[in-house]
């Protein structure tokens, strides 16, 4: 499974969500690569030092430097990851007018895929040249959604170029599902945009909504996901319960 994060929107806990199921893989004893494509690189900055960095996905995607050269280890044993750093931000103008940009990330995992059960990908909050690359690579689209007033906002956007790209370059690409993020399950309004996510999404919604955190929020800070830093917390319970309900539908 190669497995995308993707929402257009910011702040909708991508990343955190990116950085906790790779995590919960890796402690299932699954091999999994967590790839960074976010110019923030605050998925690589939850397992990695950034003074161990020299190449980047940037190299790969860009100088086409073999993906296996960049991925480093992470303290947990069945967990790599493929770093960003900032200058995938200067990414769109480095492949201007190059006809095989969409499908630089595919091209590079194809030959590290066998040593991978689990590939997840983090994306940045844009519908632009990472984020498709990430939607042509691969197999399964997860979509974070933010438990707000506005949530629903930008997804109409988000459904219609994952639809472009079933259509040409990725046909058999699928929304796994949708997971309600930030959550506050006490308030009326987080019970009725749940509704409303239900009504548009439909069985699409996973069962698991995380909830706001301060415990998933600290983690990062620590270089530890929150299995690790706080294994007795609701965020790690929740994350945990994403993670069966992801396997229970690939």
């Amino acid at each position: 499974m190669i497995l995308t994060i993707a929402n257009q929107k910011g702040g909708v806990g991508k990343t955190t969500t990116a950085i906790n199921l790779a995590a919960a893989f890796a402690l299932k004893n699954i091999r999994t690569l967590l790839v960074d494509l976010d110019p923030q690189a605050n998925s690589t900055l939850s397992f990695l030092d950034p003074r161990d960095l020299s190449v980047s996905m940037y190299n790969v995607l860009v100088e086409r430097v073999p993906l296996v050269q960049v991925i480093l280890p992470t303290h947990l044993k069945y967990l790599q990851v493929a770093p960003a750093r900032i200058a995938l931000a200067k990414l769109e103008a480095a492949l201007a007018g190059e006809l095989d940009a969409h499908y630089r990330l595919k091209d590079a995992l194809a030959p590290v895929a066998g040593e991978f059960e689990t590939i997840v990908i983090d994306t940045p909050p844009t519908l632009g040249l990472l984020t498709v690359n990430a939607m042509v690579a691969a197999s399964h689209i997860l979509i974070p959604i933010q438990s707000s007033y506005f949530a629903l906002e930008g997804t109409d956007d988000l459904l219609e170029t994952i639809d472009k790209i079933k259509s040409r370059m990725n046909p058999a690409l699928q929304i796994l599902g949708v997971v309600v993020t930030l959550h506050d399950r006490r308030t009326v309004l987080g019970r009725d945009i749940v509704n409303q996510i239900s009504e548009v999404f439909k069985e699409k919604v996973f069962n698991t909504a995380i909830t706001r955190s301060v415990r998933l929020e600290e983690s990062p800070a620590y270089r530890l996901s929150v299995f690790e830093h706080a294994p007795e917390s609701t965020g790690a319970a929740e994350y945990y319960a994403l993670c069966e309900e992801v396997m229970a539908r690939v």
